[in-house]
């Protein structure tokens, strides 16, 4: 078991949750615990680099943000063009999630991304817009009924 001081326990109880809305949320956490913002980045950062930290990652929560609409759309792209087209795709700003997974013979997309856009007519012309410019032919759109609850472990 890992065991960790008090300032250590604090960083991890305010990561946990939402952390400030800031251009220096870290710095800002560590104002809070009483170190300084390069100790509360070492810090995360050691615990990614041993394992026991998955991911450190925002949550877009796109409906408060005005983002009414989504779509998860699964692309079928040539193995041999993935980097290609994955480079493109994600400097589109509707893209928040961009990722590849293997294929089956009753379903033969293998790139995934999620696509928000105001209205499913925004969408739908962001999906059009990638078809064009980066040459895939097919593709499944999944659009969302409703955003499920998005929550983050609570350890502390």
């Amino acid at each position: 078991m890992v065991k960790f001081n008090e300032k250590q326990r604090a960083i991890l109880k305010i990561v946990q949750d939402t952390i400030p809305n800031s251009t220096r949320p870290f710095l800002e956490i560590a104002r809070k615990v009483g170190v300084d913002e390069k100790y509360v980045i070492e810090f995360l950062k050691e615990l990614k680099e041993k394992g026991y930290i998955r991911r450190f990652g925002a949550t877009l929560r796109h409906q408060e943000a005005g983002f009414d609409c989504n779509v998860m759309v699964a692309w079928k792209v040539e193995e041999d063009k993935i980097e290609e087209v994955v480079d493109h795709i994600i400097k589109c700003p509707h893209i928040t999630h961009c990722y590849q997974r293997k294929t089956y013979k009753e379903w033969p997309y293998n790139l995934y991304t999620m696509i928000h856009g105001r209205c499913k007519e925004e969408c739908l012309k962001v999906v059009e817009d990638l078809k064009k410019t980066t040459g895939i032919k097919e593709c499944e759109m999944l659009f969302s009924d409703e955003e499920l609850k998005k929550t983050s472990m609570s350890y502390f």
